[in-house]
């Protein structure tokens, strides 16, 4: 065992640089100081950032991102919070096929899902919309927070609510004081799994974005089909640095062994 400690570590950091390497490399390019994707050899150079800040249409498209997944992931918790004790607790008729119901996004392609939204949207006169993009993106993320939630639910010893209401708390009150507690590291972890998942979106929104309604993603897409240039690094490169920043925040305030496991776990 101690003579494969060493092979192992070395496996180990392998395997990590293999995985950062890509995310290296996009914030590498981004300070390139030539006019398309390349290492920077002769220095660095903030050009692309300056030019990613003469176009507002970017940050335009990084606050729809923003506000669209908050928006989705926040609605997608709060109804899989109810279908998750519903489901998880009781056994109903139709129980398996509801739940196969709300997971069946998960089984089909994005693609197949816009175009289904946008024909839908057409036929029925709603037409395209930031609303509309808005179901779109909570049907995606849903089947996520429901799984995550749906977890965390299952695993929760129904004597503790029942001490609660024995001792005179109300339905709310157990829910609020005793059960979201105790299902609380899949709540969060369901928001934050919809909330990269609605923002990082692009096959199926591409179908029901509006011109005033743009996410980032397909703002970068539809970029990158006429520009071949470090752009897109310098706007990956930001977005990086500030996950990083968000995720040291979230451990130094909250602690996110604390938010994703829960107080008293391991």
């Amino acid at each position: 065992m101690r003579r494969n400690g060493p092979l192992a570590l070395a496996f180990h950091c392998f395997v990590v640089l293999f995985t950062v390497a890509p995310i290296l490399v996009v914030c590498v390019v981004a300070f390139t100081p030539n006019g398309y994707l390349s290492l920077p050899t002769s220095g660095l150079s903030l050009r692309w950032f300056r030019t990613l800040a003469e176009r507002p249409e970017f940050l335009q498209s990084f606050l729809d991102s923003l506000w669209l997944a908050a928006l989705a992931s926040t609605t997608a918790v709060c109804l899989a919070v109810p279908a998750a004790l519903a489901i998880g607790r009781n056994q109903f008729a139709g129980r398996g096929l509801i739940l196969s119901l709300f997971q069946s996004p998960l089984m089909i392609p994005h693609l197949v899902l816009g175009i289904a939204l946008l024909r839908l949207f057409t036929e029925t006169g709603i037409g395209i919309s930031a609303w509309a993009l808005f179901s779109g993106h909570l049907i995606v993320v849903f089947p996520f927070a429901l799984r995550l939630v749906l977890t965390s639910a299952v695993g929760i010893d129904r004597q503790i609510e029942n001490a609660a209401v024995s001792l005179g708390a109300a339905r709310w009150t157990t829910f609020r004081r005793v059960t979201l507690p105790l299902i609380l590291p899949g709540v969060v972890s369901g928001w934050i799994l919809c909330f990269i998942q609605s923002f990082d979106e692009v096959t199926m929104s591409v179908f029901v974005s509006t011109p005033q309604t743009t996410t980032l993603p397909v703002r970068l897409f539809l970029y990158i089909q006429d520009n071949i240039d470090p752009l897109v690094a310098a706007v990956s490169a930001i977005l990086i640095m500030g996950t990083v920043l968000v995720m040291i925040v979230l451990d130094r305030v909250f602690g996110m062994e604390r938010l994703l496991v829960g107080p008293g776990r391991s």
